[in-house]
């Protein structure tokens, strides 16, 4: 059933070689392979189809490339070279932000579970005694992974017994024992760290105790024949509770009989497999068991009764939460459907008020979600979070960023919902969907850096989202009496004409300084030119302040040039494909002969500091001050104890010694801050510890001792850039545009920071002075002079 029983029979040499599967992956038998050929099918057709779609997402890429050619086909080579340069750093960031985004902390498996059972002895019913130690273990999992075992607790069938233990094979101690049971428990063995003897008599061992399947087979064999189980998962309601308060006890009991058979409430499972898995399951049991109750259990001969409140976790889910535990796996299929009287009362509450007869997977992921949270079970709540990405669609990404924006919502799936918003915002902007988009989302897009959309679609959806706002304000003050006449504004509808222009200002107040007005191209677009007649635009974008000029309009896209009108570009594909196509055709044009002139100056070798005084965005997520003594007092940002901030350090200079953090920190135009912070919000995700903790990992020397400080001053020395953050400096979140980001800092934040710009003393003066340059160090001025590129 479990195991191969038929070992003893074979010959020295097959049990040699089939004893080998201990330290070697397991044969996959033909069944296994054809399903997995099906599966790489069906994945070569799935990315082919994302290739398509990405096709089609990008049917208006010529217009876009066309409109930056068309803006930047006059530049000088140097200029084209320097946006090139800004697309590039924006691509290696948004590469380390990608990957802080899926960070989340990695959930145990189900051998790593299994062996934490057998380290901790949760919920042992059977002790083995073998010369003189005594091993208290798991009866269900012994006897379903050796018949050796099988066979001897056969002859001992009473709850905590002790066993005596003979082995025939010679020469094997204690510490092989507790590696062989180990080895039943995890399906793992490491032979290196055996001895020569003891690798000589594994085939022995082999013979004696029989090889087990995979563990996956195993137990689910377990699950589906509940062989030695010891707990039953009882599902009740209010109702159920009423009905067996009315009746007699042979009729209820009558009654739970039948339940039992038909609507299968009851379901059988194993009090040591829920322990390793859930430590709600755990805390319960060993409550249970120190309060007596498991005694009475166990003189009646009657299993453990785990009674789950159905308003909390529906009877439907009993299956995917079992196969979840037995079988590491969520699988949405194990679902009872089709019977109202399976669903919870949330989920009837759910269905009514969306309107919706029947719930989709992506409801039921989210259910089941929460049953996960509920019972601290990590293995069900990330299934289910995968679940629901992978089925997030423009249809229902709305009900998908509202529900993980709830407290019992999950931040990584609203990581990815807004990842995807990001990416598929053209798609969204010309569908009914973005106008039924919450403002805060809306926001949060529109900060980003790495919006998939052109600047000119993103004031035309703003424009779109804002018109449809101030008609529904239209039609919430019309009186009540007109609301089902021919005269009402639902019937009739609103002209664009008639909208108040001063009230549709209010509303988009927030998002069009987020517009960057100055990278919506063509510059002679009827939309922008009628924002600003209705006074919408209150600013203009620079080339219609000053004259005409090339220079003028290159002054918002390249850094250097700025006079403080530079705006970071968003790292758009087409714009950044036509970019560098552009850039590789001017360079085939100038050879050699030109080559020197074409080298671009790398900003990165002026300090880091010249930019640190700019207010940019990144320090900490949604410009978050520095937390105070009350916050930390309060809670709100947890501080790590010390040896998990150790264990963070090294995890950081780890992920800064990657080859993505290396080649962000030394490109051209790389904010080396923003790349720090993505590296440290990805290590804070890792550990599942909230954003907020980036105040501690920066300010450390304020939450630990002096015993600790040699950890930071290491941390500080191995970091690749060395910076200062001041207090008194107030960021926005990374990958975001602020619209107060071109504005002089004040005095007194550039004298804090000028120390270090005497670092570049050296890098300065290898420089030769030939051309007329102006620098720009954010006090509001200009220092004028030569440099030699």
């Amino acid at each position: 059933m479990g195991a191969n029983s038929s070992l003893p029979e074979r010959t020295q040499a097959s049990a040699r070689s089939a004893f080998a599967r201990l330290s070697q992956a397991y044969v996959v038998s033909d069944g296994e392979l054809s399903a997995r050929d099906k599966k790489k099918k069906t994945s070569k057709f799935a990315t082919l189809r994302k290739k398509l779609i990405r096709a089609r997402r990008h049917s208006r890429s010529l217009d876009y490339g066309k409109a930056l050619r068309e803006l930047i086909s006059t530049w000088h080579v140097r200029d084209i070279s320097a946006l090139v340069h800004e697309y590039e750093a924006l691509a290696a960031l948004k590469e380390l932000a990608a990957a802080a985004s899926l960070a989340r902390p990695i959930a145990h498996t189900l051998r790593q579970d299994l062996a934490t059972l057998y380290e901790y002895k949760f919920c042992t019913d059977v002790d083995l005694i073998y010369r003189g130690a005594c091993f208290p273990a798991h009866r269900s999992i012994l006897s379903l992974r050796s018949p050796f075992f099988r066979n001897l607790l056969s002859h001992h069938p009473d709850y905590g017994a002790s066993v005596l233990v003979k082995l025939k094979t010679p020469r094997v101690d204690i510490h092989l024992f507790s590696a062989l049971l180990r080895y039943l428990y995890t399906d793992e063995l490491n032979t290196q760290e055996l001895s020569i003897e003891t690798n000589e008599i594994l085939p022995q061992l082999a013979e004696e105790f029989g090889i087990p399947n995979q563990l996956e087979h195993d137990l689910k064999v377990l699950l589906d024949n509940s062989e030695n189980s010891d707990a039953v998962l009882v599902f009740s309601s209010e109702n159920d509770q009423a009905e067996m308060l009315g009746a007699s006890l042979a009729e209820a009991s009558q009654s739970m009989h039948c339940s039992n058979r038909t609507s299968k409430l009851e379901f059988p499972c194993h009090k040591a497999i829920l322990a390793a898995r859930s430590p709600f399951f755990r805390n319960l049991i060993i409550r249970r068991a120190r309060s007596g109750e498991e005694l009475t259990e166990r003189a009646l001969h009657t299993p453990s009764r785990i009674v789950l409140d159905e308003s909390v976790i529906s009877r439907r889910y009993a299956r995917v939460l079992l196969n979840a535990v037995y079988q590491d796996t969520v699988d949405l299929s194990c679902i009872v459907r089709g019977s109202s009287s399976m669903c919870s009362l949330s989920e009837v509450q759910a269905m009514v008020s969306s309107g919706r007869c029947q719930m989709t997977i992506v409801d039921e992921a989210m259910e089941i979600y929460q049953i996960g949270q509920f019972l601290d079970f990590p293995v069900l709540s990330q299934g289910c979070e995968d679940i629901i990405v992978d089925s997030l669609s423009l249809d229902n990404l709305t009900a998908v960023l509202n529900w993980s924006s709830e407290p019992h919502g999950s931040r990584w799936v609203h990581r990815q919902a807004m990842n995807f918003l990001t990416e598929e915002f053209l798609q969204l902007a010309h569908s009914p969907g973005l106008v039924d988009l919450n403002k805060e989302y809306l926001l949060e897009a529109l900060r980003s850096d790495f919006l998939q959309v052109g600047e000119l679609d993103v004031l035309t959806s703003v424009l779109k989202w804002g018109e449809h706002q101030l008609v529904r304000r239209i039609e919430e003050r019309e009186p009540n009496l007109l609301s089902h006449t021919a005269h009402s504004v639902t019937k009739k509808g609103v002209k664009k004409r008639d909208l108040n222009d001063v009230e549709l200002r209010d509303i988009l107040a927030e998002m069009l300084p987020l517009v960057r007005m100055d990278h919506v191209i063509p510059y002679n677009n009827d939309t922008l030119n009628n924002a600003i007649k209705r006074g919408l635009v209150s600013t203009p974008p620079s080339h219609m302040i000053g004259d005409e000029s090339t220079g003028q309009r290159m002054c918002a896209w390249v850094r250097g040039k700025n006079n403080g009108v530079f705006v970071r570009p968003r790292l758009f594909t087409p714009y950044y494909e036509e970019a560098k196509s552009i850039l590789e055709e001017q360079l085939s044009q100038a050879h050699e002969q030109d080559a020197g002139r074409v080298r671009m100056l790398n900003i990165s070798s002026i300090p880091d500091t010249l930019y640190m005084v700019e207010d940019r965005h990144y320090a900490m997520p949604y410009a978050l001050a520095p937390a105070s003594t009350v916050d930390i007092i309060a809670g709100t940002i947890p501080v790590p104890d010390r040896n998990t901030y150790v264990t963070m350090l090294q995890r950081e200079a780890e992920l800064q010694r990657s080859k993505v953090a290396q080649r962000a920190y030394s490109l051209p135009c790389s904010d080396k801050r923003a790349v720090s912070f993505q590296i440290q919000l990805r290590l804070l995700r890792e550990f599942g510890m909230p954003d907020s903790t980036t105040e501690v990992m920066t300010n450390s020397q304020y939450y630990y001792t002096e015993d600790n400080t040699h950890y930071a001053e290491r941390r500080y020395i191995a970091s690749p850039t060395r910076q200062k953050h001041s207090p008194a400096v107030s960021l926005s979140p990374p990958g975001s545009y602020s619209p107060v980001e071109n504005e002089a800092s004040s005095d007194s934040v550039l004298s804090d920071m000028m120390p270090d710009i005497a670092m570049a003393t050296s890098s300065m003066s290898q420089m030769h002075m030939h051309e007329d340059f102006e620098l720009d160090i954010g006090d509001g001025s200009s220092r004028h002079g030569t440099l030699y590129i």
